[in-house]
């Protein structure tokens, strides 16, 4: 192809390089002009322009991109009518885009002036959406090149398909223990549905049994007779294969294929099948309606594709779906998921400030000075380099001192009028302060002077409701330590303690909730209590 400039006289059949306004009229680059288009130029006082010209062996770019688009298009695919170079390609039903990666890099490889560009592999597409298009980037393309594009599109036979989504009669089996509240247990069937609803599917029987290897298993066993797809939502997240969901697949007669995959969330998401039938045994977030690894997995079952170990285990690039603490976190909530869903959660801090210091004599030891500092304003300025919302401190023994060191922080205070009482009623006080719309909250002791922000941001980071991470505990060396953060369905009985007693039976009542956290400091483990400590603490 011959490039470049030419008297406007001698225009006539080549390609016009760049868009050219004469004459109260525009000429669009790409096209061929003609005698009458040489004329329009001339009468503008153009002496030259810039165009292209085909040689012999040239073939024209919207004949090229039209011949690997019908190369490159399989099973489930329509191909525009080229324009500028450009071929698009689009789904003729909802499904997932299937692809021939190496058919594809294939072709991108032969030469810069070809390019196929696609949405991700298995990506979900609706009907008439794009799934690639075929840009020639010159006007033209030396023919050799072009059969060695055709030639490798055309060894995939189809390299770009859509796998549509297919009828299917799919069971939601969830197992109970009577710790969740049947209202959990609706709504997590609702998102199921609902997901199940993009993708213009419908469940066609729910069942609810014991989380109990034996129920289960004979649950498993009836709705595999009558179902081409059996989805398991456990009480408890399956954490080994010999758990209760593997092992009631098992014993019905099916076969766990493959147990966790690297995706965030979705981590504990189990692949089996018993005999035609597949079975997924869902993670924790499948009950959140936003992407996680359980729609990877359903939405190639749902197309008809097969998916084995191998395949699930190729999902870790790309499979970082949570996003880090420094972004919005997009979890819900198990009791309000559609409500929590499309934002980060809302984390506030609790400080409890109220205390009497009794052993430590006569002084308040929140008040004491530590590296120039008073004890509990290390706290709450910890609080404020963290991703909390808000932090609520609660004051009783000596509240206009502690107040009035706390003097400049971003925070607000409440007075525990019954501090002398114990610390359950600094909790209860603190918790019926929080601002209404928190998700969950993290409750600190103000004689903890030694916790850093990187370690608080560790265990808000840790939330995660939708894998049952809704308390979660430091720990070090294995010993759990403070704080706590609590998800906001234990706010209610929170707010009901009294006396002198905090919340560790939550923890121990809940441990199927419970998340621990390892933290290389032992700062989550010291508080002071006494003159020594507090002495040691100052060397």
């Amino acid at each position: 192809m011959k490039f470049g400039d030419v008297q406007v006289g001698d225009a006539a059949g080549a390609i016009l390089v760049h868009s050219t306004r004469c004459g109260g009229r525009t000429l669009k680059k790409g096209l061929q002009l003609t005698a009458d288009h040489v004329a329009l130029l001339d009468e503008a006082g153009l002496p030259s322009v810039t165009v292209a010209r085909l040689e012999p062996g040239d073939v024209h770019e919207d004949e090229a991109a039209l011949l690997l688009a019908d190369a490159l298009a399989g099973e489930g695919i329509r191909v525009q009518r080229p324009f500028t170079g450009r071929a698009n390609l689009f789904a003729m039903a909802k499904g997932v885009a299937n692809l021939d990666i190496d058919a594809i890099d294939a072709v991108n490889m032969i030469d810069e002036a070809v390019t196929v560009a696609t949405l991700p592999s298995f990506e979900h597409v609706d009907t008439e959406q794009m799934v690639a298009t075929i840009k020639i980037i010159p006007f033209a393309v030396a023919r050799d090149t072009l059969d060695r594009c055709l030639t490798a599109a055309r060894a995939s036979n189809g390299a770009i398909g859509v796998g549509a989504y297919r009828s299917r009669r799919i069971a939601l089996i969830m197992t109970e223990t009577g710790a969740i509240k049947d209202s959990v247990l609706d709504k997590t069937a609702t998102v199921v549905a609902n997901r199940l609803a993009i993708l213009g599917l419908e469940l066609a029987s729910e069942e609810r049994v014991a989380h109990k290897t034996r129920d289960l298993a004979q649950a498993v066993e009836q709705a595999a007779c009558e179902h081409d797809l059996v989805l398991i939502y456990g009480a408890s997240a399956i954490t080994d294969r010999h758990d209760v969901i593997p092992a009631a697949i098992e014993q019905a007669g099916g076969m766990v294929d493959h147990l966790g995959m690297p995706v965030d969330p979705g981590n504990l998401l189990l692949l089996g099948h018993l005999g035609a039938t597949t079975v997924l045994g869902l993670p924790g977030c499948a009950r959140s309606p936003k992407l996680n690894g359980f729609d990877w997995v359903l939405q190639r079952v749902a197309a008809g594709l097969r998916v084995t170990g191998r395949d699930i285990m190729a999902m870790g690039v790309g499979g970082l779906l949570k996003e880090i603490s420094l972004r919005p976190r997009p979890r819900t909530e198990s009791e309000d998921t559609q409500d929590r869903a499309d934002r980060a959660p809302r984390i506030g801090a609790l400080v409890l400030a109220a205390g009497q210091s009794r052993r430590m004599g006569s002084d308040n030891k929140l008040l004491a000075s530590i590296g120039g500092k008073p004890m509990v304003r290390h706290v709450v300025e910890a609080l404020g380099h963290t991703a909390v919302e808000s932090i609520t401190v609660v004051t009783g023994h000596e509240a206009e001192a502690v107040t009035r060191i706390l003097a400049g922080l971003d925070h607000k205070t409440v007075h525990n009028y019954s501090f002398a009482d114990g610390l359950g009623t600094s909790l209860r006080c603190g918790i019926s302060a929080l601002p209404g719309d928190l998700d969950a909250v993290i409750v600190c002791l103000g004689d903890m002077p030694h916790l850093t922000p990187a370690v608080l941001d560790h265990l808000l980071a840790a939330y995660d409701p939708a894998e049952n991470h809704a308390i979660i505990v430091p720990t070090h060396k294995g010993k759990r330590g403070n704080p706590v953060l609590w998800d906001r369905r234990f706010f209610e009985a929170m707010a009901s303690i009294s006396g002198d007693t905090g919340a560790r039976h939550l923890i121990g009542e809940n441990e199927d909730l419970v998340a621990e956290v390892e933290i290389d400091s032992d700062a989550v483990l010291i508080d002071i209590d006494t003159p020594e400590a507090l002495a040691q603490t100052k060397q």
